[in-house]
């Protein structure tokens, strides 16, 4: 009798923990709750009517499509309405140059190679290359942006629209102290680019490189905003990139960077590697410097910029024991603002208007900003010793690029 009752409380144990677990699992994991119940017909794991899945769709952006594959798959993010929105704004551009060339020679020895280089020898030979880029609608009536370096000493453009079309482009203004060239097409009811608005960009934003990368027109990558405010990269003389993993390859210079809405945040520019192709650290120049630039440039055939007449250098990259914060003047162009206001090479620059100085490409971008003609003071210190000066700003020389 004791026996039966130890087996009989066993048995209930058993059904108990059976019911427990099957509860559980109903709960925690319903399809495997299902699959359960398909190797025991009959039983009955969960409601027969289950609560309805969660959506999470009102909370995505309306520039991300979320759709289920199939119900209770999980769901698909797509950027293709950004894409469809910017890659018709995004041209292809090919640059047709003539260079000229002549033989060199190449002296046997040793010695004479390293004293003398390659000696050009013969007569001027005259050759046609093309380069290829990659260019932005940016209105309807036909002003396209690009890198200046993609256009550099181009006698014939041409412009390869989304749709296969082919016309002619002529150059606006180029700007190499930026990068930046405008050209424009004879059309009207082009398709344009939204324009990103002030919004700032924030590093592990989704962005998306559109161009020509090996003459593959219309080619899109994905990445984030790897940084932003790059400005040690010695590239351009104003430099301010965003930094992204986007792939950026040969021939997208002058292409889109777009947001996950697809308006544009910048232009495709330059890439750090190795190897010469992607390795994931690509850079764009930022929309707010595009939009200055461009309106510039539409506006006058070139970027008119405040100029103070002298070159700089960081203190902090300097000899500085006595840890001054500030920038160093390391030459003084003759007859310009800086030397008719006095300054002299190896005085410290401290403060520019009342508002300090950080460093000299910070210096160099607030005096571009700044209109010829209006004056600025400028703090600073000379053999240890403070003073004050007031300087007439002028316009910026032009740099000639090469052909």
């Amino acid at each position: 009798m004791k026996k039966l009752y130890r087996f009989g409380l066993f048995v209930l144990k058993f059904a108990v923990l059976g019911l427990a677990a099957a509860f559980v699992i109903s709960v925690v994991s319903p399809p495997f709750a299902e699959r359960v119940r398909g190797f025991f017909p009959g039983a009955s794991m969960a409601p027969d009517n289950p609560p309805p899945s969660i959506s999470v769709a009102h909370s995505a952006p309306d520039h991300v499509v979320v759709e289920p594959e199939h119900p209770g798959d999980g769901i698909t993010v797509s950027y293709a309405s950004a894409v469809s929105r910017a890659a018709p704004a995004v041209v292809s551009i090919t640059a047709n140059k003539v260079i000229s060339t002549r033989q060199v020679l190449v002296p046997s020895n040793l010695a004479m190679r390293r004293l003398l280089g390659d000696i050009p020898f013969g007569p001027t030979q005259k050759q046609r290359m093309q380069s290829l880029g990659s260019g932005v609608i940016v209105s309807m009536d036909g002003y396209v942006v690009t890198n200046s370096h993609v256009i550099q000493g181009a006698e014939e453009i041409q412009v390869v629209f989304h749709d296969g079309r082919v016309t002619q482009a002529r150059v606006i203004g180029s700007d190499i102290d930026t990068d930046l060239a405008v050209l424009k097409i004879d059309a009207t009811n082009l398709p344009s680019i939204a324009i990103a608005d002030k919004t700032a960009l924030n590093v592990g934003d989704v962005v998306l490189a559109i161009g020509n990368p090996f003459g593959l027109s219309s080619t899109v990558t994905m990445g984030i905003v790897s940084a932003t405010g790059r400005r040690q990269l010695l590239k351009t003389i104003y430099e301010d990139f965003i930094q992204t993993d986007a792939a950026i390859n040969q021939g997208n210079s002058g292409g889109a960077l777009v947001n996950a809405y697809g308006e544009l945040v910048g232009i495709n520019s330059d890439i750090v590697s190795p190897t010469g192709g992607s390795v994931g650290i690509g850079f764009a120049i930022p929309v707010i410097t595009v939009k200055a630039v461009l309106d510039q440039i539409v506006a006058n055939g070139r970027v008119i910029r405040g100029w103070l007449g002298a070159e700089y250098a960081d203190v902090a990259s300097m000899q500085n024991p006595s840890n001054i914060q500030g920038v160093a003047v390391l030459a003084v162009y003759p007859n310009g603002p800086a030397a008719v206001a006095g300054l002299h090479p190896g005085d410290i620059l401290l403060s520019l208007d009342e508002e300090p100085v950080v460093s000299q490409l910070e210096l160099r971008n607030r005096e571009a900003t700044l209109t010829p003609g209006s004056k600025v003071l400028i703090g600073g210190q000379r053999n240890g010793q403070p003073f004050k000066l007031e300087a007439t700003l002028q316009e910026r020389p032009q740099r000639q690029t090469g052909g």
